[in-house]
């Protein structure tokens, strides 16, 4: 009697676990938003925090519809679970544990495809998509593994998702992101045929490693809360802890050598790495297996980063794929290759209930060869699948706003919001594109009009031998790269740049924030200005004329003033050539 009222104790004890982790795993939609928000431009933050919401909520209306049957359903040939609404005739005897569990993890494979068709994508495609994924392409694939389908029954293990759901999701996030096309600016082909590669640095790092610790954390619910035993738990703890822990401090020394400084991003991601490679092998494997595991990572994830920019030339904002897909898979065969039994609570066994263990601890390639058979069949599952999906609604509603919208953002063009940091100017959040926003005026006022240029002349003598002139060039945020583009044909190769607010003959225009008119009077500008001797004022001004100009109010001023004289702060050089280069 006493060893019943044990297990029962224990068992309520791991089922409030369970629950835990569940809550840890939700907890981890967090950290997904920061991560991605953190890595991307400030002006399409809140369309990004919108999406981490609705792909939960969304996801749980379709799961509760569908896809929790197709995934927790009696099985049908080994294939999905039979269709059904226990949770509404059943309720009294409904699985609820398992059901919010699976839930959540359904919630992780959608989100994780949002961050590599960041920043271009429609709202309404994605939520079409994420539900697509929470409905059908998940419970699915997953029925087969942790729902008694055919992959469960002859061997294949994924502890906690490194196959079901990363490899998912990453496969996913490719996918969408080849078909949905790069960020304006992010690749241009050279004069030689070459692909320039272009940076878009994150606006907010502190908000990307935020995301990072809270994924962090939130992962011991996510590998953990399956455990059966304290010891089994204390296990998963570890290896959770080394893989990741190992992975960033790779991935710092490599990136150290590799380009002279340690970067902080990319270590973020091989932290991430770490995770997600463990992830299926989390509870099979011992500490040795662990640093191996992550070690992998840590160069995966930098590899995988290099050969979406520069081979494939696929733009995928916050290294989604190089986390999620390839290391989804690297973890996944790990397992044939270091599970080992001496693993608390180890349980991986073929159809004829003989224990497997991995290829380096003495377990041939049985266990390997299953780890292959099932992570390609998942693969071609989630492929077909996704791939139809997105052509049907890039099709039907289409996938990825106008070039217009990019530019300006998604905050303001998907949901009314000037920005998600109403009141502060953010640096870089507008400062890219290398394509003119369309002239939508029908009624354009002429290039002389709409650009003019005022001249100061300084009647005073300068104190100069050469004639020195600034120029000052107040623009649209979305017009710089074009303007610095056209500058640096001319020759001029110093400029200053601020950001500025200010408004002209428009006067501000009318918003709304919750049906509350605001009355917006100054808008963001860019002011750039630059000091030329050698090159003439009216190249300069010719060429900011014509990268500026739309026909629309708002193309912006040019100021040309006389200048008596430039000192260089180092060298005491005055004039001409104070402005001149070392060479």
């Amino acid at each position: 009697m006493t060893e019943e009222i044990m297990s029962a104790i224990n068992g309520e004890i791991y089922g409030v676990w369970f629950l835990i982790g569940a809550a840890l795993v939700f907890w981890m939609q967090a950290g997904f938003a920061m991560v991605e928000a953190g890595f991307t431009r400030a002006k399409n933050t809140g369309n990004i925090i919108m999406k981490n919401l609705m792909d939960f909520c969304i996801g749980t209306v379709v799961f509760i519809l569908i896809g929790g049957s197709l995934l927790l359903g009696e099985d049908y040939i080994g294939l999905i679970g039979k269709p059904g609404f226990d949770i509404f005739t059943d309720y009294a005897n409904f699985n609820w544990s398992s059901f919010v569990f699976n839930l959540v993890f359904c919630a992780t494979t959608a989100t994780i495809v949002s961050g590599a068709m960041a920043e271009r994508t429609k709202f309404l495609s994605y939520c079409i998509y994420s539900a697509v994924i929470s409905a059908v392409i998940y419970p699915i694939e997953a029925h087969w593994t942790w729902g008694g389908g055919w992959l469960a029954d002859m061997g294949f293990h994924d502890f906690a998702g490194s196959n079901c759901i990363h490899m998912v999701g990453g496969i996913s996030a490719l996918i969408g992101a080849a078909i949905l096309g790069p960020r304006i600016g992010k690749f241009k082909k050279r004069k030689d045929g070459s692909i320039k590669v272009g940076a878009f640095p994150g606006h907010n790092l502190a908000l990307g490693a935020l995301g990072v610790f809270i994924l962090w954390l939130g992962w011991y619910g996510f590998n953990g809360a399956a455990a059966t035993s304290l010891s089994q738990l204390g296990s998963i703890f570890v290896t959770t802890t080394i893989a990741p822990a190992i992975a960033t401090v790779v991935c710092m020394i490599f990136t150290w050598i590799k380009y002279g400084k340690p970067d902080v991003s990319m270590c973020l991601n091989a932290s991430l790495a770490g995770l997600v490679a463990i992830t299926a092998s989390c509870d099979s494997t011992d500490a040795l297996g662990s640093i191996v595991i992550g070690a992998v990572a840590g160069l995966l994830v930098v590899f995988g980063v290099w050969f979406l920019d520069y081979k494939l030339h696929i733009d995928d904002p916050v290294g989604a794929v190089a986390v999620h897909m390839l290391n989804g898979i690297w973890g996944t065969i790990a397992v044939g290759l270091f599970a080992t039994d001496t693993a608390p609570g180890y349980s991986i066994a073929n159809r004829a209930g003989e224990t497997l263990t991995g290829l380096f601890y003495g377990g041939g390639f049985e266990l390997l060869g299953i780890q292959f058979v099932g992570m390609f069949a998942t693969a071609a599952w989630t492929a077909v699948t996704i791939t139809i999906a997105f052509l049907v609604i890039k099709k039907l509603v289409g996938l990825r706003v106008t070039e217009e919208e990019e530019i300006l953002g998604l905050d303001s063009t998907e949901h009314g919001l000037e920005s998600a940091y109403a009141g502060f100017l953010t640096y870089g959040d507008r400062l890219s594109g290398d394509a003119a926003m369309p002239a939508d005026n029908p009624a354009a006022v002429p290039m002389d009009t709409s650009v003019p240029v005022q001249v100061m002349e300084n009647k005073a003598p300068v104190a100069s031998d050469v004639k020195l002139s600034k120029i000052s060039i107040i623009c649209k945020q979305n017009k710089f790269e074009d303007l610095k583009n056209a500058l640096n044909e001319t020759g001029v190769t110093g400029i200053t740049v601020t950001q500025v607010l200010g408004c002209g003959a428009q006067k501000g225009k009318t918003k709304y924030y919750r049906g509350v008119e605001m009355d917006l009077t100054l808008l963001p500008k860019v002011k750039v200005e630059v000091i030329v001797s050698k090159i003439p004022v009216a190249d300069v001004v010719k060429a900011a004329r014509k990268a500026l100009y739309t026909g629309n109010i708002g193309d912006g001023k040019i100021f040309v003033y006389d200048v008596e004289n430039v000192i260089k702060v180092r060298t005491g050089e005055e004039g001409f050539e104070a402005l001149q280069g070392e060479n």
